[in-house]
């Protein structure tokens, strides 16, 4: 993790530093709880009713405001406690189901992720209703031919931070995004699982 950031007058020092200027940075409390979480999840997770998990840090989202935490930094760290967790999680799975179990698992899920981009451009997920907007068809199939590219060159040469953070703009009658953000999740997973 960064260093830790300069404390304001009066508080404590803070674990990320905070966004300069007009910039907008995440809400400090969402963050530091859902961090503590983590951090408990971490030293002790059979002491937790419900353990952070690799997909919820994945999908952690908070809010922004001006003098929050810096992003960037935040991200960063976010994503490095995925991976850690989610390694963590591959070698429990592996310790009580067997490492043959685990790879089948990992073939089943290229399979799918691989069936969704052999669709073709244009037509790999259910657009959005009339006036409705999703994700730029467009934006999101060059993203996917990258992904292809990668799966059949058998190198993982994208870093799940990219994937992560990619971003699409919208378009009307764009692609939905929950199945493209489920797609997403499960390419994540997939260079995790080979790293």
């Amino acid at each position: 993790m960064d260093e830790p950031s300069e404390t304001r007058e009066g508080e404590q020092l803070a674990p990320f530093p905070f966004a300069e200027g007009k910039q907008l940075g995440y809400e400090t409390e969402p963050v530091d709880v859902f961090l503590a979480r983590a951090r408990a999840t971490y030293e002790d997770p059979k002491q937790l009713d419900d353990p952070v998990t690799s997909v919820e840090v994945r999908r952690a989202a908070f809010p922004v405001k001006k003098r929050g935490y810096s992003a960037r930094h935040v991200d960063a760290a976010m994503d490095r406690l995925e991976e850690v967790f989610f390694e963590r999680e591959r070698r429990a799975r592996v310790r009580t189901e067997g490492e043959d179990a685990w790879w089948a698992e990992t073939r089943k899920l290229l399979s799918e992720v691989r069936g969704r981009l052999e669709r073709p451009r244009g037509r790999r997920f259910n657009r959005r209703g009339f006036l409705a907007t999703g994700y730029r068809r467009a934006e999101v199939d060059a993203f996917l031919d990258r992904i292809s590219a990668m799966f059949a060159h058998r190198e993982m040469t994208l870093d799940p931070a990219e994937v992560r953070d990619v971003v699409f703009h919208s378009q009307v009658r764009g692609y939905d995004e929950d199945q493209v953000d489920a797609l997403l999740d499960s390419v994540v997973e997939l260079i995790l699982s080979t790293k």
